[in-house]
């Protein structure tokens, strides 16, 4: 067995790699970088080792770097998990000529299977069935464009090396073929150093259908059953469930069967996943599946396999790779009851779902029985554009599929991720929409639905504004007492007072692309004038429900599990000053570097005007805290910042 064990990873599937390890008494290493080093893993693991920069070039995926970690504490074993270097057979490679386990297949089924050109016609000859096209040498544009007129339209071209959608076009007609073409080879070469591209013919409504398979040295093979992860958005997967519904019994089996028969015929070892896609539209459903690739390592999705068998898929990874059989035969393998898993990322639905940066303020993850979270982040975490943006994943277990959506509604309602945006709204109007609870989708549900998934508008009611004026005074406004988080505001050493007029506080906030101006009037009927409009109410009637949260010029008011974030901004302040971290200046608030007067090698002086930054029409001057000396400049006019970034780096002169 093994007895000591390095994760070469990091977030949730290195934390979860670590749980199981220790529960089986192995000795666990985690590897880190720049950015990780205060992470959730790092703190877990048994011991830890630096591997390099923020970048994953220059960390996680440097292969040098990882096994210098494992020459230095000197460990039995590797485990890739997802993602980073899982899938390199060159990695595999070099643990085997080091002499240290890789907790995976070899590094020739890896490179073979890693090939979907390969794949495809190792699978058809395996007579596991492919989809109608071409995956062959010849990538002349001549030959390829005579191809796709045999295999007919709608066409799909895919890069040969790679996946996520890059290097991947859709074809609907002959005349859009050769500008296609080019454009999936160009980003296939960007993006895997390799050109080659197969061609397939586009299945319009496809359901996303996996099975999870393992295989032991003795070339034993058994599955798990399957998951659909059909609801996915630019070729990502969202949501994940098992088993999978909507499936008729005839082709549930024979997909299965497949899955075996694909992993027997390269003697797979260890945890792996063959995944299949559906056409809906077919006529004969029973035969309507196609082999679509297989993923030589544990998957995202594992825990609701493991939450419908009962099996920890890690800990069958680490005994097989130790030597071990399968625990169990596939007669034994058993499902009860449904399992669902949603992944929670820094991302926004409103733009496109592109992931977002910020700090987490407040975490606050469900429990309960039925109930998983697997996370590697923590409250107080930065999270950073360096890697995935994925947060968390919600997994729940329930008698059916109805009880399940039910859970995982109600614990997704619980969650709280303060400070910074994420899907968790969106997830939960998929939860909730009807063509997801009939089952009858398949992976465009979003696109086809995005209309009432995704709200393009966020209205802020003025309760939530006054819970932010609330917040900022500590509800000391009527007496002129102000409350230390709101020390460093002008009206700090104020009282309000004015020559025969009421006491009065204005604020100013920016909440997208709208200006909120709020003035309290300590008179008899404590009116509050929002945008020029006069209301009577007293800040002490807000509902206990709403939160609020701050960070720098960020106020988050969090009412039930929806979020929103207003802007705190003070135009009597001529200058913003920046933050001051070892030596680089950030970002007081997100928004459009439109000056820049700093220049490289540039002598400047305290209270020297460095940049000028524009949020939602206002401009907010960064100045200089000190005297010193502009090393280095990482942004340039025009450019859009995101609160708390490095703009420069200035090297302070000691007085």
């Amino acid at each position: 067995m093994i007895s000591s064990l390095l994760i070469a990873n990091r977030g949730e599937i290195a934390v979860r790699i670590i749980k199981t390890a220790k529960q089986m008494g192995i000795h666990t290493v985690a590897v880190f970088s720049d950015a990780d080093s205060e992470s959730l893993h790092v703190s877990e693991a048994d011991e830890r080792i630096h591997i390099g920069p923020s970048s994953v070039n220059d960390s996680y995926l440097n292969l040098e770097s990882i096994m210098n970690a494992a020459t230095i504490s000197n460990v039995d074993a590797i485990h890739p998990g997802y993602g980073f270097l899982s899938e390199n057979y060159a990695f595999a490679q070099a643990c085997r000529d080091s002499d240290i386990l890789f907790v995976g297949p070899s590094p020739e089924t890896i490179k073979v299977m890693g090939d979907k050109s390969a794949a495809k016609s190792l699978m058809q000859e395996s007579g596991v069935p492919i989809i109608p096209g071409y995956h062959g040498d010849d990538q002349t544009h001549d030959f390829l464009y005579k191809t796709a007129e045999k295999i007919g339209f709608p066409l799909l071209i895919k890069a040969s090396a790679g996946g996520g959608g890059k290097g991947m076009r859709i074809v609907n007609c002959l005349n859009e073929f050769s500008e296609s073409l080019s454009g999936a080879q160009r980003e296939a070469d960007s993006s895997f150093g390799d050109s080659k591209v197969i061609l397939e013919k586009y299945i319009q409504k496809p359901k996303h259908i996996e099975v999870q398979v393992f295989g032991d040295r003795d070339g034993e093979v058994v599955h798990l059953f399957e998951r659909d992860c059909s609801v996915q958005r630019r070729y990502q997967k969202v949501i994940e469930e098992a088993p999978a519904s909507q499936l008729q019994v005839d082709l549930k089996r024979n997909i299965l069967s497949a899955a075996v028969k694909a992993a027997g015929s390269i003697n797979y070892e260890g945890a792996g996943t063959v995944e299949f896609i559906i056409d809906t539209e077919a006529p004969e459903p029973d035969t309507s599946f196609y082999f679509m690739e297989m993923n030589t390592r544990l998957q995202v999705e594992h825990p609701v396999t493991e939450m419908i068998t009962g099996y920890d898929l890690v800990e069958w990874q680490l005994r097989i790779a130790s030597g071990e059989n399968l625990p169990v035969s596939q007669n034994k393998i058993t499902l009860s009851g449904h399992a669902i898993e949603v992944r929670l990322y820094a991302e926004d639905p409103i733009n496109e779902f592109l992931p977002v940066v910020g700090n987490i303020i407040k975490l606050h993850l469900p429990d309960g029985k039925g109930i998983r979270v697997d996370t590697g982040v923590s409250q107080g975490d930065q999270i950073t554009i360096n890697y995935d943006p994925l947060l968390a994943k919600i997994i729940v277990h329930g008698e059916d599929r109805n009880k399940s959506i039910i859970l995982l509604h109600e614990a997704l309602t619980k969650l709280r991720c303060i400070g910074i945006t994420t899907n968790q709204e969106f997830l939960i109007k998929v939860l909730g929409h009807s063509v997801f609870h009939s089952g009858d989708y398949d992976t465009n549900f979003i696109n086809e639905y995005k209309s009432d998934l995704v709200s393009e508008n966020q209205i802020i009611t003025h309760e939530e504004i006054l819970s932010a004026v609330n917040f900022l005074c500590n509800k000391n406004l009527r007496t002129g007492l102000q409350s230390d988080s709101f020390v460093n505001s002008p009206w700090a050493l104020s009282d309000g007072w004015r020559l025969n007029l009421p006491s009065r506080l204005t604020f100013h906030f920016l909440f997208g692309n709208d200006k909120i101006d709020v003035e309290v009037f300590d008179d008899d009927k404590e009116s509050i004038v929002i945008n020029g409009g006069l209301s009577h109410c007293s800040l002490d009637n807000i509902s206990d429900d709403i939160e609020v949260f701050r960070s720098e010029t960020n106020i988050y008011i969090a009412d039930n599990y929806k979020q929103k974030r207003l802007i705190y901004v003070d135009p009597e302040i001529e200058f913003e000053t920046a933050k001051v971290n070892s030596g680089g200046l950030s970002a007081p608030m997100p928004g459009k570097l439109t000056k820049l007067f700093a220049r490289i090698g540039e002598t400047v002086e305290e209270g020297e005007t460095l940049l000028i930054i524009e949020a939602m029409k206002m401009e907010h001057s960064v100045i200089s805290p000190n005297d010193g000396v502009v090393e280095d400049i990482f942004y340039t006019e025009g450019e859009q910042v995101e609160e708390g970034v490095d703009l420069l780096k200035l090297k302070v002169n000691n007085k």
